[in-house]
């Protein structure tokens, strides 16, 4: 009976397009827009079509369709920052026409913020919905002059983190493990660098980035909270192009060229941190051996086979390396692999193919002989397999199926330690797991004002051996659950496994010419968890899949929206207000132990959550001083049986207010500033409210077991920069600019966490003990920066 809602909307959505596909009358014109000069297609590109007042955009890979009477048009194309080009196209038969776009000419010096139609924000139907154009977040300040993408998301309403340094990002109430991470569309299990300072994405490498928070269309799934979608360059096919950096502290290179021109080419960029480089010389011999570095390589190469396929094959490799000496080390790192197909079955059946292979791991040694070692390694590896098709039936109908199985293999501890010249094994058992999808979703223009996009995803998840299953007693909420008693399974036979329903919506009324109002709905499930007690994710945090014991997680989120432009749209206003709830939240019982526990499900908690908050934003988009106003008015609180008393508390990543101010200020044709402003309410931790001294020690206790019972201070912070650009000359190819930043300009001692110390000296008997309360800071102080970037 569960499949009748699926087989139904499928039933709906053809009934609804039928009639589309029977007009013997009208023929289509598609094909792809390009940029001029390097031959990468332009994702979002508009294509407009003066007669029918109707259009277009490209997807993402650049490819459009349209289904028209036959007839004579004006078609005009356009993408900002590049000059229009017009067509003047008699329709009497389907036709294939590929359009390059130019730069724009024109002689005014400004800053543009976005790479979309100016009115893309009111007249499309995505909401809650962030695209970053590369070009923009090069002239943000950041910390030591890099740019950074994670980093800059932050700036964007209804996205957080818990502090300076911490890895991932929080989206509307979630933690970090509810985003996915995509690039090339390859999962990216640890998104950061230098435990979250930077990013693992090269931005001489990066092409469009789109961050989902509601909204989200059924083609996307696997996380409850965001979808981050980066897509890589292809490879310029025109010529041979290098650029690349020298900054304070790491370094990159990226070299794109034709190898058969306009038919096939590559891209590959490399950057390394030199820390430890720069430091070896004062190094003693002791900790000669030392690391503190992070690199990673970023690769893609693609082949035009014929007007209707194309492959393109894409890898990343990255790793951070923590190395004390020859005594201890530390590392960690992504790889990933994606070949994608691109197939035209017609001018209006538009199919991708997509294979990709994902592995996250991380390494912990201690020791450097035979007689006293540890050794401890873990893994999650990805294979998986994804068709998708879109069909263009008109400029306002686009029907887009197709489905995903992705294969898991879990490996949470390889550990070996020796003792004395014994070898213990402690590691723990692999598990397997395969999801598996099947989509359909449909975009539809009812009218001139009503545009709706629905569908429905739905979703399996089967955990299955070789393995174990356990089995626990019931006890107390709160408590350590008692194991009693285990079953064994055999390769490949199903322990476990779950079916869920995710249908979508989203909605555009169009108010205006230059407003419009805008609703959604999705419910998103979620079948693998990051189990982590900290204040803020680590690299060696577990992922495990849902279990016997462990139930997936799933969401449902609704969300409504006013957008209003201003002044021949320069300039653009929203607001949003949103309302999620979220269900088998996992939780951890007081004091649980995690790390190489074989029976971790003993010590973890279901709950449920729920995040509602205001998101405001206005931007101004063109002109010598552009920039943006972001604010976001949020809570999220979780509910979890044997925790704070069964009532519901804030979440470890709440905050009630949430500012960023951003500018830009073209001072002359060759001097360009920028600003940033952050404020953001202190987030919640849990705090002892009462304590025992026993032996001149004190031991904290906490009264009923609040959780996050008190906040640690506010975060505040303003960076700087100065970017100068080359001289412009006619015939002149090599371009180099110097970006000068200050991060955190007054030197705020920004609070990660708050401990407490005891005093450490001798307390007279019959005295109390004093403890103080202290502030950990991850950056104290101001950090200039200064940074060369070229090109040529």
């Amino acid at each position: 009976m569960k499949t009748i809602p699926f087989f139904s909307l499928i039933f709906f959505i053809c009934l609804s397009t039928f009639g589309y596909s029977q007009d013997k009358e009208e023929v289509t014109l598609s094909g792809y827009v390009k940029d001029a000069s390097s031959g990468e297609t332009l994702i979002g590109a508009t294509i407009y079509v003066s007669e029918l007042q109707a259009g277009t955009t490209t997807n993402v890979y650049g490819f459009y369709s349209l289904t028209l009477p036959k007839g004579d048009y004006t078609v005009e194309y356009g993408y900002i920052g590049f000059a229009d080009k017009i067509e003047s196209i008699s329709l009497s038969a389907n036709i294939k026409l590929d359009v390059e776009l130019g730069f724009s000419a024109t002689e005014i010096d400004e800053v543009v913020i976005t790479a979309e139609a100016k009115d893309k924000n009111v007249r499309d139907i995505q909401m809650s919905v962030n695209k970053l154009d590369i070009q923009t977040l090069q002239k943000l300040p950041t910390l030591l002059g890099e740019t950074e993408i994670l980093r800059s998301i932050q700036l964007l309403p209804g996205v957080t983190s818990v502090g300076e340094g911490a890895a991932g990002f929080n989206v509307r109430g979630g933690s970090i493990d509810q985003n996915l991470v995509l690039l090339d569309e390859a999962p990216v299990y640890n998104s950061s660098h230098l435990f979250g300072f930077f990013s693992v994405f090269n931005p001489d490498a990066v092409k469009d980035v789109k961050l989902y928070k509601g909204g989200i269309p059924a083609r996307y799934g696997g996380r409850l909270s965001s979808i981050l979608d980066v897509r890589m360059k292809e490879g310029n096919n025109k010529k041979l192009a290098v650029n690349g950096g020298i900054g304070t502290i790491f370094s990159r290179l990226a070299i794109e060229a034709p190898i058969v021109k306009d038919k096939s080419s590559f891209i590959i960029a490399g950057r390394r941190s030199y820390i430890d480089i720069l430091a070896k010389p004062f190094l003693d011999d002791e900790f000669s051996g030392s690391a503190l570095n992070f690199y990673d390589l970023t690769l893609k190469t693609n082949y035009k086979f014929s007007d209707k396929d194309q492959i393109f094959l894409s890898g990343y490799f990255g790793r951070d390396n923590f190395r004390f000496g020859d005594a201890a080390g530390f590392s960690w790192g992504n790889s990933t692999t994606t070949l994608r197909w691109n197939h035209l079955f017609s001018d209006r059946l538009f199919f991708n193919l997509t294979s990709y292979y994902s592995n996250y791991d991380y390494q912990i040694n201690f020791g450097d002989t035979d007689i006293d070692k540890f050794d401890w390694s873990a893994k999650i590896i990805n294979y998986s397999l994804k068709p998708q098709f879109s069909y263009f039936l008109r400029p306002s109908n686009v029907l887009r199926f197709g489905g995903e199985s992705i294969v898991y293999e879990f490996q949470p501890a390889n550990a070996v330690a020796v003792s004395n010249g014994e070898e213990i094994d402690i590691s723990l058992d692999k598990q397997f797991a395969i999801e598996s999808n099947v989509f359909v979703e449909n975009e539809l223009d009812l009218g001139s004002r009503i545009k709706m996009n629905y569908g429905l995803r739905m979703s399996i998840f089967n955990y299955f051996g070789a393995g174990r299953s356990y089995q626990y007693g019931d006890v107390p909420e709160g408590d350590v659950r008692p194991l009693e008693s285990v079953t064994e399974f055999d390769d490949g036979e199903s322990i476990s496994n779950y079916l869920n329903f995710e249908p979508r919506m989203s909605f555009k009324y169009q108010l205006t010419d230059q407003s419009s109002l805008k609703a959604s709905y999705n419910r998103t499930a979620q079948y693998i968890h990051l189990l982590s007690n900290t204040a803020a994710s680590t690299p060696v945090d577990i992922w495990t899949p849902a279990t016997n014991n462990i139930k997936p997680q799933t969401a449902d989120q609704v969300a409504l929206g006013y957008f209003r432009n201003f002044k021949e749209d320069n300039y653009e206003a929203s607001a949003e207000i949103y309302y999620k709830n979220m269900y088998n939240i996992i939780d951890y019982i007081d004091g649980a132990d995690l790390i190489l526990n074989e029976f971790y499900e003993g010590q973890v908690l279901e709950g449920d959550g729920r995040a509602y908050g205001l998101e405001i934003m206005a931007k101004k988009k063109e002109g010598k001083f552009s920039g943006w106003v972001s604010y976001t008015l949020a809570r999220t609180e979780r509910q979890v049986i044997g925790i704070n008393g069964d009532e519901w508390y804030p979440s470890r990543f709440d905050q009630l207010h949430n500012l960023s101010v951003t500018g830009f200020y073209a001072l002359s044709k060759r001097i360009d500033l920028s600003a940033n402003f952050v404020f953001n309410s202190g987030t919640p931790t849990s705090f002892h409210s009462s304590r025992f001294e026993q032996g001149g020690f004190i031991i904290p206790n906490n009264d009923g077991n609040r959780r996050n019972n008190v906040r640690i201070p506010n975060y505040h912070r303003l960076d700087f920069s100065l970017t100068i650009n080359p001289k412009e000359k006619p015939g002149k190819r090599y371009f180099g600019k110097w970006i000068f930043s200050v991060y955190n300009v007054y030197a705020r001692r920004n609070a990660f966490s708050i401990y407490f110390d005891q005093d450490q000296n001798r307390v007279p008997t019959g005295s109390p003990v004093n403890t103080e309360a202290k502030r950990l800071a991850v950056i104290g102080s101001f950090v200039p920066a200064v940074s060369y970037n070229f090109k040529f």
